[in-house]
């Protein structure tokens, strides 16, 4: 039943206004796991992405108790390419270096690891800065792709 109201929310995504914040916090809090977290991200992102004054709310997910709602925020700008906000994708990640959950840490690799279907360069500069900081997981899944795209950089730059 979880799954189709996902789809639900999916489908009706154009229709939800930040009044539905609290509802999409409760869903993700009392019918948590991955696959059910990772699916309601989309229609997070999306108010994210439609009522700017929500980036508080998404900040403050990013620094909850519950390492749900962390991953939430982590994953929120999955798929939005040039559309992604650096700076807050940073913060976010910045917030949850030292939380050592794994589905958080997960979480880190795979925004970090979209992003860089993007922009690589950015990616690589972040890891680069936050290496000491960060888990093996995360670098893990974050630079999955980067090493074609470092191969192909210095072919280009020789």
């Amino acid at each position: 039943m979880q799954y189709l109201a996902c789809d639900y929310l999916i489908i009706v995504t154009p229709l939800l206004t930040p009044a539905d914040w609290p509802r999409l916090a409760r869903l993700i809090c009392t019918k948590f796991w991955w696959d059910t977290v990772d699916m309601l991200i989309k229609p997070v992102g999306a108010l994210v992405a439609r009522y700017p004054a929500l980036r508080s709310a998404i900040l403050a997910w990013s620094l909850a108790d519950n390492f749900w709602l962390r991953r939430a925020a982590i994953e929120h700008q999955l798929l939005r390419k040039q559309a992604t906000d650096e700076g807050l994708l940073a913060q976010i990640i910045e917030n949850n270096l030292a939380v050592y959950e794994f589905f958080v840490q997960k979480a880190i690799g795979w925004a970090l690891r979209d992003y860089a279907k993007t922009k690589p360069a950015w990616v690589i500069d972040f890891l680069r800065a936050h290496q000491a900081e960060m888990s093996a997981l995360a670098i893990r899944e974050a630079s999955k792709h980067l090493a074609d795209w470092c191969q192909a950089s210095n072919e280009l730059e020789n």
